[in-house]
């Protein structure tokens, strides 16, 4: 006999309500916790199973039971959060709005970010009171990220191309991301690094002598994560080819090979084109122009240039290079693959979302 659970009241949504729930959803400015509730209650009005909305929408389904309940009682009204026990509030809705409102849609004068003391002088409130409202509402004045949208005409299908090779790699077959790492320097500082010590951090003059640069060469195994890599004086098709024979030499002949590389004007020259056309196992899978980010070798340059070379002092090329080498033979011992998990549509609905923030579009 079928179990029984306790039965659902039914929730039906007036057209006002789906288009005022809807609204919270989409509206970029909702606190994320309302904007939750209300796609529960959308989520609720189409389908009797709080099980499976609650894997929908990755809560659980004692938290969709709760708002389910909370809006059949209260309608709109049940979404906000219930009245806690305590002292009473010292800051007014009204406040709290205007400290939100400032900080999103005005500048202060001559500046081009709020900090807390002008947000507080512009306010009212104390410089607490509008750290707390901005832990609150997840607002980070202070902070700025870039990005960059490649205008690549086939930008969707080197996407697919190289990520797909990614996530699913051919059979009998070796891919590797390749690039270079140009102009790293040799750098020592004016005066004697002062080391670590308890209570005290590594220091060092902010000044420094440049000694020359290198370039470095690499291929990273997508399978193993281990790299192959070389470091030349410069960076032009000559070394680039060079590179490419001493890869060759490390690459059973019997895989095919598959290269995910950059738009860089050296890797496209007649002469890599007439020695790669000797050889037709050799596959080339150019990323998207102003898309460096999708060559998984460019995480291993992240490592390296923490790792050893930022803070490393160097008085020559050469010693420079023995340091990235001693790193690279450290790395190959214990190396592991970059984990690459994110599929083709993905990355292209992250961009179209994006796209249509910069255009002001809806969703």
């Amino acid at each position: 006999m079928a179990r029984m659970g306790r039965p659902k009241a039914e929730l039906v949504l007036t057209s006002e309500e789906r288009k005022t729930l809807s609204a919270l959803v989409r509206r970029r400015k909702s606190a994320q916790a309302i904007a939750l509730r209300a796609n529960i209650i959308l989520n609720c009005a189409n389908c009797p199973s709080n099980k499976q909305i609650a894997e929908k929408l990755d809560v659980t389904a004692q938290t969709v039971g709760k708002w389910r309940r909370r809006f059949i009682t209260k309608r709109l009204d049940g979404l906000t959060d219930e009245p806690r026990p305590g002292a009473p509030r010292k800051v007014s809705d009204e406040a709290v709005e205007q400290a939100i409102v400032a900080t999103l849609e005005s500048m202060p004068k001559g500046c081009t970010h709020w900090s807390t003391r002008l947000l507080a002088e512009r306010t009212g409130l104390s410089k607490s009171t509008v750290q707390r409202i901005w832990r609150a509402f997840g607002l980070r004045p202070h902070l700025v990220e870039t990005f960059k949208l490649s205008t690549d005409p086939f930008f969707i299908e080197k996407v697919h191309d190289v990520v797909g090779l990614y996530m699913d790699p051919p059979d009998r077959a070796l891919v590797l991301a390749v690039d270079e790492k140009s102009q790293c320097q040799a750098l020592d500082r004016m005066q004697p690094v002062l080391p670590l010590a308890p209570g005290m951090a590594e220091r060092r003059t902010h000044d420094y002598v440049r000694h020359g640069t290198t370039s470095l060469f690499a291929a990273l195994d997508i399978k193993t994560g281990k790299v192959i890599a070389s470091c030349k004086k410069r960076h032009r098709h000559q070394e680039f080819l060079s590179f490419l024979k001493q890869v060759e030499k490390q690459v059973p002949e019997n895989l095919e090979v598959h290269l995910v590389l950059d738009n860089y004007a050296t890797h496209k020259t007649p002469a890599i084109k007439r020695w790669l056309e000797r050889r037709p196992h050799w596959h080339l899978h150019f990323t998207p122009t102003g898309a460096s980010w999708l060559n998984q070798v460019e995480r291993f340059f992240g490592l390296i240039t923490e790792r050893c070379i930022r803070r490393g002092t160097f008085q020559s090329v050469p010693e420079l290079e023995r340091a990235i080498r001693t790193y690279i033979d450290a790395h190959n011992k214990t190396a592991t693959p970059f984990k690459w998990v994110t599929d083709a549509e993905t990355i292209l609905g992250k961009i179209k979302r994006l796209c249509n923030r910069i255009s002001g579009t809806p969703h």
